[in-house]
C-alpha cells in the first residue's frame, strides 16, 4: 500500500482550498480526469493506476507534522489548518476499470466530493494515472508487436525513481508482459519474477566456460548470457557444457544483449541446432521497444523472447500525455472552459460503448444519469470514501480484461502507426443540449468543443 502523502500537492490547490473554506464553498463538485488528445503515435490508451488512487483516498489524512509544516509557510490561517486536521475523503469515485481501453476526451475517473476534498487531489491523481496509463499503453504496443512471444520487464534500473520502477512492472504485467526482473514489484503485486546473470559474473571467473559450468550447477534450468566476449565463443561454450554434462544438462536458453540481434540469432540458432540443442531457446535484450520487436518478428528471426528496459519504461516515443483534472460540475450545475484548445465538457458523465460483430464500433459521451443501449464504462468504485465491491479487482482479473479489450478493438487500431480514421466518439443529444444551454448563458466566446 502507498504511504499517504497529503502534501504531494501543488501549493495552489491548498491556497484555493483555504479560499473555498472562508468563502463557504462546501457543496459537491465533480472533477474529471481525461486526456485531451491522443499522442500522435497512439490509437488508444489503457487505463491504469486506479488501484493506487483508491488506496490513497482511503488513507488520506494530514498528520501533525504536515500541519506544522503548512503553519510554517505563514499563509494558512489557524481555522483552516484545524479543518485540515480532521479532513478525510468522504466522496464518491467513478472510474474506468483498469485494463480498459479508452480514447481522447473520455473520463478515466470522476471525483464527486465536497469541492475542497476534490480540489486538493489533482496532483496525486494526475501523477499516478498519467504514468501508469502511459506504461500500460506502451506495454500493450510491445505485446501486440511480439505476436505472443514472451516479453519480460527489465526496466526498473532506468525508471525515473523507485515509485515509477515498481508501478511500471505492474502496468506492464497488466498489458501482457510475462514477468519482471524487479523483486520488490514481485513481492508487492505477486508478479512472476525472473532473471539470468550479468556480464560481471562471467568476468569474475577465469574463463567463460567455468562461469557457465558453475552457474548451471547452482541453477540447472538457467538461461546463459553468451555475449560477454564473443557470441561465437559463447555459444560454443554452451555446446561444450552440454557435452560435458550429458543427461544432466538442463539449461533452458541463451540470452544475447548486443550486436545485430537478427543476424546473430540466426547464427546462434544454426550452431545450436547442429549440435542437437534445438530445445535451447534464444532470448534477446538491449535497446528494444515495439518498433524493434516488430522488425525482428517481420524478418522471422529465430528469437523466442524479449527483455525490454529503457525505451519501454520511459515510454521513449511518448513520455507524457495531455492529461488534465478539471472541474465539470459544482452544486449540480455544469461548469466548463472555453479556452481555445483547452475547452472542457461539463457535468458528471458516462461513456457508453457500442459493439458490432464482436468489435467496438463507437462511444457516446453522455450525462451520467442517461440510459443508452451501449455498455456503460464508468463504474462506481468508491462510495463515501470507501471502496465498493467493483473497486476491488484482482490483478489477474485486470490482466484478463486487457486481453479481452484487445480482441474487441478494430483491426485498424492495433497497428503501431496512426490509424487513418480515429475511433468515433460523439456527444449524446442530451449532453449537447445542456452544453448549448450553458454556452447561451455564458459571456464566453462560442466555439465547438
Amino acid at each position: 500500500m502507498d504511504t499517504p502523502l497529503p502534501l504531494f500537492v501543488d501549493l495552489y490547490e491548498l491556497t484555493m482550498a483555504q479560499a473555498y473554506f472562508f468563502e463557504n464553498f462546501q457543496e459537491n463538485a465533480v472533477f474529471s480526469t481525461f486526456v485531451r488528445k491522443l499522442p500522435q503515435n497512439r490509437n488508444f490508451l489503457v487505463a491504469c493506476g486506479l488501484d493506487n488512487v483508491l488506496n490513497f483516498l482511503e488513507n488520506f489524512r494530514f498528520t501533525p507534522k504536515e500541519i506544522d509544516f503548512l503553519h510554517s509557510l505563514k499563509i494558512f490561517k489557524d481555522a483552516f489548518l484545524d479543518y485540515l486536521k480532521e479532513l478525510k475523503f468522504t466522496g464518491d469515485v467513478y472510474g474506468l476499470k483498469e485494463g480498459t481501453i479508452f480514447f481522447e476526451n473520455e473520463p478515466i475517473l470522476e471525483i464527486v466530493a465536497p469541492i475542497i476534498q476534490g480540489q486538493i487531489l489533482e496532483t496525486y491523481i494526475l501523477n499516478q494515472i498519467q504514468f501508469q496509463t502511459i506504461i500500460a499503453t506502451k506495454g500493450a504496443r510491445i505485446y501486440l508487436a511480439s505476436k505472443d512471444k514472451d516479453v519480460v520487464d527489465f526496466g526498473s534500473r532506468r525508471a525515473h525513481g523507485l515509485d515509477a520502477g515498481i508501478k511500471a512492472a505492474r502496468a506492464f504485467y497488466i498489458s501482457g508482459m510475462k514477468a519482471t526482473s524487479n523483486v520488490e514489484a514481485g513481492r508487492r503485486y505477486n508478479l512472476p519474477v525472473t532473471g539470468t546473470m550479468a556480464h560481471s559474473y562471467i568476468q569474475v571467473h577465469s574463463d567463460e566456460f567455468s562461469a557457465f559450468k558453475e552457474f548451471a550447477k547452482l541453477y540447472p534450468k538457467t538461461i546463459l548470457l553468451i555475449d560477454t566476449y564473443s557470441i561465437e565463443q559463447g555459444v560454443q561454450n554452451v555446446i561444450k557444457l552440454a557435452r560435458t554434462l550429458g543427461d544432466k544438462f538442463q539449461v533452458q536458453g541463451v540470452r544475447i544483449d548486443s550486436n545485430d540481434l537478427i543476424k546473430v540469432s540466426r547464427e546462434v540458432r544454426k550452431n545450436l541446432d547442429e549440435a542437437g540443442l534445438s530445445q535451447i531457446k534464444i532470448f534477446v535484450s538491449g535497446g528494444l521497444d515495439e518498433y524493434k520487436i516488430q522488425e525482428i518478428i517481420c524478418k522471422n528471426a529465430p528469437i523466442d523472447g524479449f527483455g525490454v528496459g529503457t525505451r519501454a519504461i520511459v515510454s521513449e516515443d511518448t513520455p507524457f500525455l495531455d492529461i488534465v483534472y478539471k472541474l465539470t460540475q459544482y452544486n449540480k450545475e455544469g461548469k466548463f472552459k472555453t479556452s481555445r484548445g483547452k475547452a472542457t465538457i461539463p457535468f458528471q458523465k458516462q461513456i457508453f460503448r457500442f459493439l458490432e460483430g464482436g468489435k467496438y464500433k463507437k462511444d457516446i459521451l453522455a450525462l451520467y444519469k442517461e440510459k443508452l443501449p451501449g455498455k456503460p464504462l464508468l463504474i462506481k468504485v468508491m462510495e463515501k470514501g470507501k471502496r465498493t465491491k467493483e473497486g476491488r479487482d484482482e490483478l489477474e482479473q485486470i490482466r484478463i480484461r486487457f486481453f479481452e479489450e484487445l480482441k474487441k478493438l478494430p483491426e485498424s487500431l492495433l497497428d503501431l502507426t496512426k490509424a487513418k480514421d480515429p475511433y468515433p466518439i460523439t456527444l449524446s443529444p442530451a449532453l449537447q443540449k445542456e452544453l448549448s444551454r450553458l454556452k447561451d448563458n455564458s459571456q464566453a466566446p462560442h466555439f465547438n468543443l
